[in-house]
């Protein structure tokens, strides 16, 4: 089936970009082999518009032109659909490949992949083997595992508003959101959204390792105004923990939390094979000290303390 749609695009393509003239649809019809084995008119047409819809997303530029008899008709002009000359040098070059090669998994890994693909068809120069060479070591990745990223990913791109089940750290229970997303950003090796929450009539930014079940999209339009992308930035960093107001000192066991290490203010032996740590706090810290269970005890501020008890008896309670 794949094989067959590949030649199928691949047949309207070449007919659009091969005329001089706008082709009707009966004329495309005609030409095309596959077009003339869909049984009746509506299953033409809606393979045509797929077809039409998939070239166009592919970077395809087709125009639709009336003719004097208001006959619609189709064409790919040449002119339209060429690619300018593509300038960069070998850093560059090697800069865009490497980028491509950050997203492994979900949409934009083929994205990534199809749009290097074009530049280099399009002359775009190969890295030189110095810089490959120089930069082989370290091959950076994105890993995106949960299944709520590419929903909202596009609904994000579309400004869409979606509606999921998100359960907090310290709930048993999900609970139903509405959300208008505005954002996806990538901290700590977790992914967050960052959003309007309706219900609540405030920005919320969640956690998708969190969300549960199916992400759904609904119509309609944003009802609060997006900010720039450097306030949403600023949102995700403070609701995850990033901003620090103060600090707060925990006892780790030794030989683990070595996240928790790499931010300490100080370290110091505590004996019994504890160590006592000093460490910013901010909000979200109680939610990532819970995730490091028996191997971390909140010495102070009381608060914090407080907190992640209240968070492991949810967890406890299940």
């Amino acid at each position: 089936m794949a094989i067959a749609k590949a030649e199928r695009l691949m047949n309207l393509a070449l007919c659009l970009l091969g005329t001089r003239r706008p082709l009707s649809k009966r004329e495309l019809r005609g030409s095309i082999e596959a077009y003339l084995e869909a049984t009746g008119e509506d299953a033409f047409n809606r393979m045509f518009e797929r077809d039409k819809d998939d070239l166009r997303e592919l970077g395809l530029v087709i125009e639709t032109v009336e003719n004097l008899d208001g006959e619609i008709g189709y064409l790919a002009r040449r002119d339209s659909n060429r690619l300018p000359a593509i300038t960069l040098d070998a850093e560059e070059a090697a800069a865009l490949g490497l980028a491509a090669k950050v997203w492994q998994q979900a949409r934009l890994a083929g994205a990534a992949s199809g749009a290097l693909q074009k530049l280099r068809a399009a002359g775009m120069p190969e890295a030189e083997d110095s810089y490959d060479v120089q930069h082989s070591a370290l091959e950076p990745r994105i890993p995106v595992h949960e299944a709520a990223f590419e929903p909202l990913m596009l609904a994000c791109r579309d400004r869409r508003p979606v509606v999921f089940d998100y359960r907090k750290a310290n709930a048993a229970r999900p609970e139903t959101r509405q959300v208008e997303p505005w954002t996806l950003e990538c901290w700590r090796g977790h992914w967050y959204l960052a959003g309007w929450d309706r219900d609540r009539g405030a920005e919320r930014v969640f956690r998708l390792s969190r969300i549960t079940g199916r992400v759904r999209s609904r119509a309609g339009a944003f009802t609060a105004p997006v900010p720039d992308v450097v306030t949403v930035r600023e949102t995700v960093e403070s609701w995850a923990g990033e901003t620090a107001t103060r600090s707060a000192r925990i006892r780790l066991r030794s030989g683990s939390g070595y996240p928790l290490r790499a931010r300490a203010q100080s370290v110091r032996e505590g004996g019994d094979g504890w160590d006592e740590l000093e460490i910013p706090y901010g909000h979200g810290l109680d939610a990532w000290l819970v995730e490091f269970g028996p191997d971390v005890v909140v010495l102070e501020p009381a608060d914090l303390r407080a907190d992640v008890v209240e968070r492991l008896r949810a967890v406890a309670k299940g």
